[in-house]
């Protein structure tokens, strides 16, 4: 008996029948390597364009905003064959997958030397991130039980954290280290990609020994994209998940602004105002970054908890505000190197990281089970245009108006939702709770 209990959870997260501990560690390795990968690749960009490739500050933020674009719509029209995919070779398979394609992009990166080349790139670094990202929301799934879900996504998000710590604290203090020795940019940028592609690859060979084949919950996908997509759009009639969908678009895009413009912010400020080199002025986005994500990472569990004590229409509601609160403070910040970043970062990793768990959280409660995956294929979808609005907007705006633009704009766009949830929460009735109503 106390065999089979241990067997049957992690720690605070009960698992579904079959699922071992280990397997769920393993989960939660590649949700920290997975966001290694991903806030690696926007965050190091601001140096690939400026030492690597010489590209004058003046056009940064609208490449950049452009190549995450381009990022998504590889996003967008794959993820929903790796997820049919999953279903017919087993998930461990196609995550692996992943993070072997992110590895490849990664090995080819420093090779970069026109800008088409670098969209190809990223187009292949994307088409492997769409793999990882699908099995991320999938094997979550598959493993944790629906009334655990705030908790198991809790401590997906302490995972995340840590990768993103480990990016802004290890990763890109990397250029700095090597100029140090004597290296060239180029020779720095280059040794940095390279130790980045060896960890892509070695995750890929960890999550083929340590994840299942397929557990009893995975079906044979034989519904069309068409059909998917008017099951999941028809679903929104519930306003629980109408309400999901919103805070899908909104936590994604607030996610992908931090990603790609946070780092640049602070990077073309300090080396076109305070003079610093590029690497050292990396070196001091990474830290910037690391309190926010220090505080996402401590903020993850509390709310993932309170995501399964409370109504969890108002979890969303609360965490879009905190998010849109932190986003919409960059405004008042003209130097985002001098001390008052460091509440502004403090705000946004809570209200990110609480907006992916709260949404997360909220559209597995209210998807229908009979077409789950359909609903759940939206969700993603409204994240995916999130991004690409996040961005391709961002990026005019950074570039235009001011390097604050991209924030305010999600803020705003985030007071709609808050004003949106506020009104319809009361018509949400939860769903998918094994009979229990959460209390209002």
């Amino acid at each position: 008996m106390t065999t089979e209990t241990v067997q049957k959870k992690f720690g605070p997260v009960r698992l579904m029948q079959g699922v071992t501990a280990a397997n769920m560690f393993t989960y939660y390795f590649a949700t920290v390597t997975s966001l290694l990968l991903f806030t690696f690749l926007p965050q190091f960009q601001p140096f690939l364009l400026a030492e690597m490739l010489a590209i004058p500050e003046s056009q940064q933020g609208v490449i950049s905003g452009n190549l995450t674009f381009f990022g998504e719509i590889i996003i967008l029209v794959s993820i929903g064959g790796w997820g049919t995919l999953s279903d017919k070779i087993g998930r461990k398979f196609v995550f692996a997958a992943g993070f072997f394609l992110m590895a490849g992009a990664l090995y080819l990166y420093p090779n970069v030397n026109t800008i088409p080349m670098l969209f190809a790139f990223r187009g292949l670094f994307a088409l492997g991130s769409s793999a990882v990202t699908t099995m991320i929301s999938t094997v979550i799934a598959d493993y944790a039980m629906d009334e655990d879900r705030g908790k198991a996504s809790g401590l997906q998000g302490v995972g995340n954290g840590i990768g993103a710590l480990l990016t802004v604290f290890v990763v890109l203090q990397l250029p700095k280290i090597f100029m140090a020795d004597g290296m060239s940019a180029l020779e720095a940028g280059r040794l940095t990609y390279m130790a980045l592609a060896g960890i892509a690859a070695i995750s890929a060979v960890i999550l083929i020994v340590g994840l299942q084949n397929r557990t009893s919950l995975q079906k044979e996908q034989k519904k069309s994209i068409l059909q998917i997509s008017r099951e999941g759009f028809a679903a929104a009639k519930d306003p629980g998940v109408a309400l999901a969908y919103m805070a899908a678009f909104i936590s994604r895009g607030d996610l992908a602004i931090v990603g790609t413009f946070f780092t640049l912010w602070v990077v073309t400020y300090g080396t076109s105002q305070k003079g610093l080199p590029t690497s050292e002025a990396l070196a001091t986005a990474g830290m910037i970054i690391g309190i926010s994500q220090t505080f996402a990472m401590i903020s993850a569990p509390i709310f993932g908890m309170l995501a399964d004590r409370m109504n969890r229409a108002n979890a969303v509601i609360i965490a879009v505000a905190l998010a849109s609160l932190g986003y919409g403070s960059t405004i008042f910040v003209s130097d985002p190197t001098s001390p008052a970043i460091f509440i502004v970062a403090a705000l946004i990793g809570i209200g990110e990281i609480s907006g992916v768990i709260a949404s997360g959280v909220l559209i597995a409660q209210q998807a229908p089970r009979d077409i789950r995956g359909s609903v759940i294929g939206i969700f993603s979808l409204c994240g995916t245009f999130g991004i690409m609005i996040a961005t391709g907007i961002g990026g005019q705006l950074f570039d235009n108006w001011l390097p604050q633009g991209p924030f305010v704009l999600f803020s705003a766009l985030g007071w709609i939702v808050v004003i949106v949830g506020l009104i319809i929460r009361k018509r949400i009735v939860p769903k998918n709770e094994g009979g229990a109503v959460i209390g209002h």
